[in-house]
């Protein structure tokens, strides 16, 4: 009896459509998890840690613990992606460890929450672009559309464009969060934001630090979110027994040593007391370093990483769809693959979606945030399949086992329901929008489902 894999590549085979290009190496995993991880989360939330942690040692270490548990996370999904190396990521291990229709809650608000994300970061690229360029200012819809139109043309010709672009940018990334960091430790430490006088902060004790170490890890995590990004590509890399596990594992470590760097410049800028409230703590020290041109340089550096984002999110987003349309669980024709390697119909759909969320970003807030709540889910549920695949199907291959099982699962598994359960409490009213989304996931999975059976008789 053949394999849902082999069925599906048969699928795709018999009705003449392209496939996807095994082309890609350690050096794109690398550089799509930093490009998707390293963003404006990192500029933001040190100031919402520190306030939640105003004492050097805990605020870094509350970072390195975000650390472990995306290590945790990596050193898990490895396996999973070695396993099924199939390229679309969470709904590939959903669909095979828990079902049919999980697997399509999971791949559906996966794809509606990276299209999101596209829409989101590329607004933020048209705030900063009308900072820096006036001839710009007001304009941040048309900048936005302009910026993930670009992406997906770019990305139209190949595989081997999206790659090339994504470690470039990513590059440009890294290059502008080193320069930073060096000017920090550089020219930090000789008076810079020590003018302000600074009110001391009690640093919580007993339960009060208990509280404050989750709330701090909650943003944390966040800004750690895209350490799995090498996963979405699993049958375009050569070698994946071998380059998946080195990609992920990698690739967090980096992100580690960047945050935990980034982290400890700012502490050399400004006074943890300082540091704590800012809504962008980068701003801030740039500002204490450079004076009045501080803006500009974070500006530059804000952009540089944001690129790296949209490009690496429009090259995530259709990867999904075509998983699913392979499955005949979406339309058939988003399985369609040019000569070049691109899912073309899946990249114009998802491409369409993030212009139309950036064009209704007032309208569709609500539903962004929403999607939030499916972000951890989707991280539950993957962990939870690592169990549940091990279980049922302990003689398959695994040419990697995930590194300290269960006890690293089990640990990322607690983390993710425990962050579900905050995110829960923390904004019911999103969560409860959140279950509506996902009751109505209903009726369009049997709509699909039913449509794939109608194509299997004809």
């Amino acid at each position: 009896m053949a394999t849902v894999e082999e069925s599906a590549v048969e699928a795709v085979r018999l009705e003449g459509r392209g496939r996807l290009l095994r082309v890609l190496g350690v050096l794109f995993g690398l550089a799509v998890t930093v490009g998707i991880t390293v963003g404006m989360g990192i500029l933001r939330t040190p100031g919402e840690v520190a306030a939640q942690l105003p004492n050097r040692w805990l605020f870094l270490g509350a970072w390195l613990l975000g650390g472990v548990y995306a290590l945790f996370g990596a050193v898990s999904v490895a396996e999973l992606g070695t396993m099924i190396p199939r390229s679309g990521g969470f709904y590939v291990f959903a669909r095979r460890a828990l079902g049919e229709y999980p697997g399509f809650v999971v791949g559906w608000s996966d794809w509606l929450s990276t299209c999101g994300t596209v829409a989101a970061v590329a607004l933020v690229i048209g705030e900063y672009a009308g900072l820096l360029v006036p001839a710009l200012a007001g304009r941040t819809l048309l900048v936005a559309s302009g910026v993930t139109v670009a992406f997906a043309l770019l990305q139209w010709r190949g595989v081997r464009w999206g790659s090339w672009s994504q470690e470039l940018t990513s590059l440009l990334k890294t290059l502008a969060f080193a320069a930073l960091i060096a000017a920090c430790f550089a020219y930090g430490g000789r008076g810079a934001g020590e003018s302000q006088a600074v009110q001391p902060l009690t640093v919580p004790s007993g339960l009060g630090l208990l509280t404050a170490v989750v709330l701090a890890l909650q943003g944390i995590i966040y800004t750690y979110d895209g350490w799995y990004s090498t996963v979405y590509f699993g049958e375009e890399v050569r070698d994946t027994a071998r380059n998946v596990p080195r990609a992920m594992v990698g690739s967090v470590l980096l992100v580690i040593v960047v945050y935990l760097l980034f982290n400890a410049a700012l502490l050399r800028v400004l006074p943890v007391g300082q540091l704590a409230g800012q809504k962008l703590a980068a701003g801030a020290a740039a500002e204490a370093v450079f004076g009045p041109r501080g803006a500009v340089v974070i500006g530059v550096v804000a952009i540089l990483s944001l690129l790296a984002s949209v490009n690496g999110n429009t090259l995530t987003a259709p990867r999904v769809l075509y998983a699913m349309s392979r499955d005949r669980l979406f339309w058939r024709a988003a399985a369609r693959v040019n000569r070049g390697g691109t899912p073309t119909v899946s990249l114009a759909l998802s491409a369409a979606t993030a212009v139309l969320l950036v064009v209704f970003s007032g309208t569709f807030e609500r539903v962004l945030a929403a999607l939030a709540f499916f972000f951890v889910t989707d991280l539950a549920l993957v962990f939870l399949s690592i169990f549940v695949l091990r279980r049922r199907e302990p003689e398959a291959a695994r040419p990697y086992r995930a590194w300290g099982y269960p006890v690293t699962t089990a640990l990322a598994l607690a983390v993710s329901v425990a962050f579900l359960c905050g995110a829960v409490w923390s904004d019911t009213e999103n969560s409860l929008y959140a279950l509506g989304l996902l009751a109505l996931s209903l009726p369009v999975y049997l709509l699909f489902r039913r449509q794939g059976r109608v194509m299997n008789d004809e």
